[in-house]
């Protein structure tokens, strides 16, 4: 079973059932469901996407996997969740704050992302938690995970500058790790980080079908190897974090 709800604060319940629900359905394969269109594959990178469109709103989910080396879960998902470092690497984003801090895990946080021509400037609120899944048998692999999704906040109500856009996306990471020979210590060659990143994203308003999948076709693999080349570049020769 996952570990317990996440802190006391009115999000926990919301939290829990997130993470749930990702560590249901967003691992299940995809590969030959025939919903899914293989959309791009680079090397170990296999970005997927279902074309669904509501009331002329573009709503593709997205779902992504990856295998990088030298890393651990834990550290992908430090560094995607950690709002301290997510200007080194996203590049995306106009501007952002955390609105509160709910636990040591659980952030809110308000961002702009950089307008996309021709469609109006979009915002996010959401909740950013990240967490460590308890193993349900001694041969789960070590699985961390950060989950984000839109939450309404009284201090954060929505402007005629921007469209609240919602989402809810999940970054779930398993270290897997080949014994080293002998009695050697483990070593980053030891070990390899298995990504499975999922993404829904309601634009909350009108945008060019088109535009939105030539700049999602284009961004999701950038943003994935982008985002896991500075993880390995943060964590070289650094202690390994579990």
């Amino acid at each position: 079973m996952p570990t317990p709800p996440i802190g006391t604060h009115q999000f926990a319940n919301k939290v829990e059932e997130m993470v749930q629900n990702h560590m249901t359905y967003s691992l299940q394969d995809v590969g030959g469901d025939a919903n899914w269109q293989l959309v791009i594959e680079e090397g170990e990178m296999k970005v997927y996407r279902r074309e669904v469109e509501e009331n002329g709103i573009v709503l593709d989910p997205l779902k992504a996997t990856h295998a990088v080396k030298g890393v651990t879960g834990h550290e992908v998902c430090h560094y995607f969740w950690d709002t301290d470092v997510r200007l080194d690497w996203e590049t995306t984003i106009e501007n952002f704050n955390v609105v509160e801090t709910l636990s040591d895990n659980a952030v809110i946080v308000y961002q702009t992302h950089k307008r996309v021509w021709p469609a109006s400037q979009r915002d996010v609120l959401y909740l950013s938690a990240i967490r460590k899944i308890l193993a349900t048998n001694e041969n789960d692999p070590d699985t961390w995970l950060v989950c984000n999704f839109s939450v309404d906040h009284d201090n954060c109500t929505p402007t005629n500058r921007c469209v609240r856009a919602k989402i809810n996306v999940a970054m779930i990471c398993q270290t897997l790790v080949s014994p080293p020979e002998g009695d050697k210590e483990i070593s980053r060659d030891n070990i390899l980080c298995k990504i499975t990143y999922v993404a829904n994203v309601n634009p909350g308003g009108w945008a060019p079908a088109s535009v939105l999948r030539a700049v999602a076709k284009r961004e999701y693999p950038k943003f994935l190897k982008r985002f896991t080349s500075y993880v390995q570049d943060k964590t070289a020769g650094k202690p390994i974090l579990f």
